[in-house]
């Protein structure tokens, strides 16, 4: 019994330890590096882990669609798409892989399927874009799988991670489309490999003790849910360094002692290695982008290369929007001030947005403007439950004499002869993001987001 108890202490690895001040530097660097991975692993336990969280969607491996659009209901996800209805589906590919299927889908509706893994890769595509409007099947594997692929599949996508998530994106051009966009979601399949091949299977993975997450826990066991994830991320190469790193302060595979057995003093540095990081992460974010005409304009998102271990930018894109696109197929133009660097606030001044007859956003698809809370990033609640203006509304919205097009943005209603082009906004701070949605490639264009022919027009404060 004695020798059991000893073996648990963490005494033999005194000497292990880092000091004082190379653990706050570690906890800087994991915290930007673990960032998007804890943000991830938040949204997976309310979506597809815990059944009470109010967000639930469903249980791993099935499809989950919702024959709506996003409200200021959804807190899951900061700045959420309104755009198009969402389908859902969290994978777990620990046993097998997972086929998904698509149906054909009209070539002017816009969709896709967004591959993203527990590391927030972007590490695949299907739909209108990427693979075009035709039926198809796909494989998704997990990080160590490396059987055959059948004749019958289109394409394998490999996670970097063992679970993983598929967004679909399908484009609902009005209220009374929505039984339309439901056909289309009815034609998602997701099965097994086994299942797919019609063969039985004794494969199954252990069950996982997922922990408990929401925001307070975060700020308290940030690092824990972080030595939680990685058991299921395998390291790539670029992670390497930052891997061993983490292993000295107790997180992650290969460490020598817990997280929790660190003295006092040591939590007391990693807390502000940990606030030090957020503030570099947040200093990133406003400074990462280009800024044109007060919008903010970049990209953040990609795949394993397009980071190269840079986590500084991986972090920053999770926290400004996590599950952002690659910039091929969406560019998000945002703002929380005007050019001169003014703090847009609703309940100081109205705003106007104005494009000039013929320069709409440049897109094979549809672009939006959409309305957010300036200090949550969720979506508001307002008296016409509108919270965006998109192209599919064009018809039915006034255009100025020239041509041009004027978006209200304000608190309250710019009056019935203006009403269709309000876009509603708190009584305070606000946060704007343009969706370009497929940006075309040719001129004019926002591609290479940041340097591209076509500019955002500046908002302007009317009073």
């Amino acid at each position: 019994m004695t020798g059991s108890l000893c073996a648990m202490t963490p005494s033999v690895s005194y000497a292990q330890w880092p000091d004082i001040r190379e653990a706050k530097a570690i906890a800087e660097e994991g915290f930007i590096y673990g960032l998007p991975i804890v943000m991830n692993y938040a949204v997976m336990y309310e979506y597809a882990v815990d059944r009470n969280s109010g967000q639930f969607k469903a249980p791993f491996n099935q499809i989950k669609n919702e024959a709506r659009v996003f409200t200021y209901r959804d807190t899951s996800i900061v700045t959420p798409n309104s755009d198009t209805p969402y389908s859902f589906l969290w994978m777990d590919l620990r046993a097998e892989p997972m086929v998904l299927s698509v149906p054909a889908v009209e070539k002017g509706r816009y969709y896709a399927v967004q591959l993203e893994d527990g590391n927030t890769y972007n590490y695949g595509y299907i739909g209108s874009r990427s693979t075009g409007a035709e039926p198809g099947d796909y494989m998704v594997v997990g990080p160590d799988w490396n059987g055959a692929t059948p004749p019958s599949i289109k394409k394998v996508f490999r996670s970097t991670t063992q679970f993983s998530v598929a967004g679909y994106r399908t484009q609902l051009f009005g209220p009374d489309d929505m039984s339309n966009v439901e056909k289309v979601q009815a034609g998602y399949k997701a099965q097994p490999l086994s299942g797919y091949l019609k063969e039985s299977t004794t494969a199954a993975a252990p069950t996982v003790d997922f922990p408990k997450i929401d925001k307070e826990l975060v700020k308290k066991n940030f690092f824990e849910y972080l030595d939680f994830s990685l058991q299921f991320a395998p390291a790539t190469p670029e992670e390497t360094d930052i891997r061993a790193k983490l292993a000295r302060i107790g997180v992650g595979p290969g460490k020598s002692f817990n997280f929790r057995d660190l003295p006092i003093a040591h939590k007391l540095e990693i807390g502000l290695g940990m606030k030090d990081g957020e503030e570099k992460v947040d200093k990133y974010l406003e400074s990462g982008f280009k800024n044109i005409n007060g919008w903010k304009v970049g990209s953040m998102f990609g795949d394993q290369a397009f980071f190269n271990g840079d986590w500084l930018k991986r972090a920053a894109g999770a926290k400004g929007g996590i599950y952002g696109n690659d910039a091929v197929e969406a560019v998000y133009p945002m703002t929380k001030a005007l050019a001169n660097g003014e703090v847009l606030d609703a309940s100081k001044h109205k705003y106007t947005v104005t494009f000039a007859a013929g320069q709409y956003p440049p897109v094979e698809a549809f672009w939006s403007v959409t309305m957010y809370d300036g200090k949550s990033q969720l979506l508001i609640e307002n008296p016409i439950n509108r919270y965006l203006i998109n192209s599919p509304m064009l018809s039915g919205m006034k255009k100025n004499v020239d041509g041009s097009l004027t978006l209200h943005i304000q608190k309250e209603s710019p009056g019935a002869d203006s009403q269709a082009n309000w876009l509603p906004a708190p009584n305070g701070p606000i946060y704007l993001v343009m969706r370009l949605y497929w940006p075309k490639t040719e001129f004019p264009s926002i591609l290479p987001a940041g340097s591209g022919t076509w500019q955002p027009p500046a908002i302007v404060a009317s009073q």
